[in-house]
């Protein structure tokens, strides 16, 4: 029977060691990377819950994105430290649908000063289900 147990460092480190090998080395900052990026990713749920129930409707503050994007790429780069394909794999692509997103909240917004910005103003007034 063929063995299905899989372990650290056998999908990208025999490609990417030579390249990067501070990327597959054990240190308490891998830690507090992982445990940062799942606190920022996290965190935004709170700011958006905040947020809405601030103007009593649904809203999706532009620092959602932020703390979206931001979460997704330090989630990413402990995925690599760890090496495994399906974690790899789930958020490889969140990088780039949040920062996607950042890109077409900052062209819809009209460009203000920003003491008049409300970061927690409705994107696009009131949340209508599709």
């Amino acid at each position: 029977m063929e063995n299905l147990h899989s372990s650290a460092g056998t999908f990208l480190e025999p490609f990417l060691a030579p390249y990067a090998p501070w990327l597959f080395v054990s240190s308490i900052w891998w830690t507090v990377i992982g445990f940062a990026g799942n606190l920022m990713f996290g965190s935004r749920f709170i700011f958006q819950w905040l947020a809405s129930e601030r103007k009593h409707c649904l809203v999706v503050p532009g620092h959602f994105w932020y703390l979206s994007f931001v979460g997704s790429v330090l989630n990413l780069l402990y995925s690599f430290h760890l090496d495994n394909a399906p974690l790899i794999l789930g958020v490889i692509a969140l990088p780039f649908i949040y920062g996607r997103n950042i890109v077409l909240m900052k062209r819809e917004r009209p460009q203000r000063e920003p003491r008049e910005r409300d970061e927690s103003a409705p994107m696009n007034a009131k949340y209508r289900p599709a």
